[in-house]
């Protein structure tokens, strides 16, 4: 071997090893920036949703696996919950109308039999089966900035035709019906948009944004909450009941008294 020879191999040696020392550097480098700068609370935050996850499959196996199956792929009393996500979860078990009391034609709204944690649970399991509509958290400051009478133009455009003008719900075809809003919180209307319960058209984010869908939210509660100024509300439904009570009160009344005063004439 020569000495040139010898020289060469000590030279790429020695680039070896700096190439080593550079790497370990490197590596130590990029351990410290994250230790210092990465998001806190990460490993935390897995696992409380895989403990929610494991409590919600405990209570989803108790009480929902008997129609919608062991894996959540549905059967032939009840369609499959893959891919319906937290939203429709949260929806249908918050409002009572899950789980099911008694087959019909439209599950009715009742009291949940669930506390909102358990049903967090079995959203978060059922989010975990294939994802979805998420549950909306919606803050005080875009509820606070939310245009009331532009969600008015938009429900009086999108759902008043079945919900009616004041949210008071009407019926549909084959028992049916839209049901009464007055009790919907504005995280279960912003639910029903996006998810499409029973009979309703599912609204997406491309037809109806998130500050749309709030502010239609905003005034479902405005015309469920606000005190009617003629009086009594009659049910908010509109002016049928209202001709219908002229009639009957009204003009029934004037003919009563005018039946009373023939009769106390003297003949």
């Amino acid at each position: 071997m020569t000495a040139s020879t010898g020289a060469a191999r000590a030279s790429v040696r020695r680039r070896r090893r700096s190439s080593a020392v550079v790497l370990l550097v490197a590596l130590a480098a990029t351990g410290v920036l994250w230790t210092a700068f990465a998001p806190r609370g990460t490993a935390e935050d897995t696992a409380a949703t895989n403990e929610a996850v494991r409590a919600g499959r405990a209570l989803y196996l108790q009480g929902c696996s008997s129609c919608h199956g062991l894996q959540g792929q549905g059967g032939n009393q009840a369609p499959s919950l893959i891919g319906v996500g937290s939203a429709a979860v949260d929806f249908q078990v918050s409002t009572g109308r899950m789980p099911l009391a008694a087959p019909g034609a439209q599950a009715k709204r009742k009291d949940p039999i669930y506390s909102q944690t358990q049903i967090d649970q079995l959203a978060a399991y059922i989010d975990s089966l294939g994802g979805g509509p998420r549950k909306p958290v919606i803050d005080e400051a875009e509820w606070n900035d939310a245009d009331l009478a532009h969600g008015g133009e938009l429900y009086r455009a999108n759902c008043a035709q079945c919900h009616q003008a004041a949210g008071a719900g009407a019926p549909l075809t084959y028992g049916k019906y839209a049901p009464d809003l007055s009790h919907a919180t504005p995280t279960q209307i912003i639910e029903a948009m996006r998810t499409g319960p029973e009979s309703m058209p599912l609204f997406g984010p491309g037809q109806v944004d998130e500050a749309d869908a709030v502010a239609i939210a905003k005034y479902i509660r405005h015309v469920s909450e606000a005190p009617a100024a003629g009086g009594h509300g009659l049910g908010k439904y509109g002016p049928v009941p209202e001709g219908l009570l002229a009639w009957l009160v009204g003009i029934g009344g004037l003919l009563a008294v005018c039946l009373w005063i023939g009769a106390r004439q003297k003949v």
